[in-house]
């Protein structure tokens, strides 16, 4: 398997341009802006219960609408890119972007902020797929290319992150308020700068599939609320058992909607790489538990530590230093060894830094408690990623990137979305024994899910080594 993406062809029919490696750069900056989004308003989740009157079940919504919106209309979003042309598609999602951060805002009520953040979504879910399809058709060589999967592959996995830095200083500087206001003009000189800098890409003809796109939004959104909802009304009750039936059957439906469908959102054949299926559950569960985690340290730092939004969002510094560090080299580890050895390297990193939080409780100090797990944890989804984006996209012809890379980006926010909303749940269930118990089955579920990617990196391992033995 080759580790790096064939060059496809450039649209001819715009092919005048100032700097396509600046308008990559200016790509990038929009995805940025949508992954920070997941986790900006984390921190100030305290301060917004207080401003808007949110009761505490009510407020994970801050939260899930915009994961939910974003994952469950991703595939729907790399369709339309694919067939009205890129550009244009990522542009208007960072138009309604943009707009939803504006109102939410001002939102003087819980569900003006909650609808804000699912439009969030949604303009989210329109733009993110074509900004890897931008990167691979706009690209002047196979290096600059390479170059910008690795800068994409860190702010996957680095950006959320960051979310939580930039929202605790935003918090305690000026206002929870902010965390929504500052993608307004990032997102503005994004829309201004795009059209002079970045090729559109050529427009195909087909049917969209609305029926794939309303089960696989339909599925998301009923096991999310399942999950989120089953401490309240028992595992095995009813209505948990029942959403989760409800759930498999709506999945179902998109799969046979997809296999009948001449223009399917979810193109079978992308399913059919035994390696593209091991890296999307790595990438779904590496982000799964990154976000869980995220949502746990939280709670410590802010209950056990004391610590204001500021000092815990600077708490958080090492998973971006990390991120950046192992993403650097990342390019270069991938040519040479391929992207199996790197993914597995990258989740055994994320399986140690979460089973170390096992051990946290009341007499654990942040140096020698959460330091070491935050750092291991920036490295390893450091190395993960970028190899992971390869595996995603290696083979795919040029039309389908935008299908390929809604696919991709589907299973990390939906990994994120549910792995949140398991551990989160398991939190809640054990929160009534104290924090200190909470927090370790928090952190025990968080690390099965990195058992989860740890295990489909080693099989992609195995996979390449039988592979070359009989080669």
């Amino acid at each position: 398997m080759s580790s790096t993406l064939q060059s496809p062809p450039v649209a001819p029919a715009t092919a005048t341009r100032r700097n396509p490696a600046i308008g990559m750069w200016v790509i990038l900056v929009g995805q940025l802006m949508l992954v920070l989004d997941a986790t900006i308003v984390n921190v100030a989740l305290p301060h917004i219960a207080t401003d808007l009157g949110f009761s505490s079940g009510g407020l994970s919504w801050v939260l899930n609408a915009y994961s939910l919106a974003f994952g469950g209309l991703l595939l729907l979003g790399g369709r339309l890119g694919d067939v009205l042309g890129r550009r244009r598609v990522f542009m208007t999602g960072l138009a309604l972007f943009t707009l939803a951060s504006l109102a939410g805002g001002f939102a003087q009520h819980p569900w003006e902020l909650v609808t804000s953040r699912a439009l969030q979504g949604v303009g989210a879910a329109l733009s993110a797929p074509s900004v890897l399809a931008l990167i691979a058709t706009n690209a002047p060589n196979e290096g600059a290319r390479n170059r910008a999967l690795a800068a994409f592959s860190i702010i996957s996995s680095g950006g959320a992150a960051l979310g939580l830095l930039i929202g605790g200083t935003l918090t305690d500087l000026v206002s929870w308020r902010w965390t929504m206001f500052v993608n307004v003009p990032i997102g503005l000189a994004v829309l201004l700068l795009v059209p002079g800098l970045v090729n559109e890409t050529a427009r195909r003809h087909g049917r969209f599939d609305f029926v794939g796109a309303a089960s696989a939004t339909a599925a998301s959104v009923t096991i999310v609320w399942t999950v989120i909802n089953a401490p309240d009304h028992g595992w095995g009750s009813v209505r948990t058992v029942g959403g989760f039936v409800l759930g498999a059957v709506l999945l179902g439906v998109l799969a046979v909607t997809e296999r009948r469908h001449p223009h399917p959102l979810l193109r079978p054949a992308l399913l059919r790489s035994r390696q593209r299926v091991a890296g999307l559950v790595v990438m779904a569960a590496i982000f799964g538990g990154m976000l869980a985690t995220f949502f746990l340290t939280v709670q410590l730092l802010a209950h056990q530590f004391h610590y204001s939004p500021l000092r815990s969002g600077v708490a958080f510094l090492p998973v971006p230093l990390g991120v950046f560090t192992m993403a650097r080299l990342a390019p270069r580890l991938v040519a040479r060894f391929g992207p199996a050895p790197l993914i597995a390297a990258g989740s055994a990193s994320v399986f140690v830094s979460m089973a170390l939080l096992l051990n946290v409780d009341g007499s654990t100090s942040y140096a020698t408690g959460v330091l070491p797990s935050l750092l291991l944890l920036g490295l390893g989804a450091g190395a993960g990623f970028m190899p992971v984006t390869v595996l995603a996209l290696d083979g795919v012809e040029p039309e389908h990137t935008g299908a390929a890379s809604g696919l991709l980006q589907t299973m990390q926010q939906l990994g994120g979305a549910v792995g949140l909303a398991v551990v989160a749940s398991v939190f809640a269930g054990r929160s009534a024994h104290g924090l200190d118990p909470a927090l370790r089955a928090g952190y025990a579920a968080a690390t099965i899910l990195a058992a989860l990617a740890l295990v489909s990196g080693l099989a992609l391992l195995a996979r390449k080594r039988l592979v070359a033995a009989f080669a």
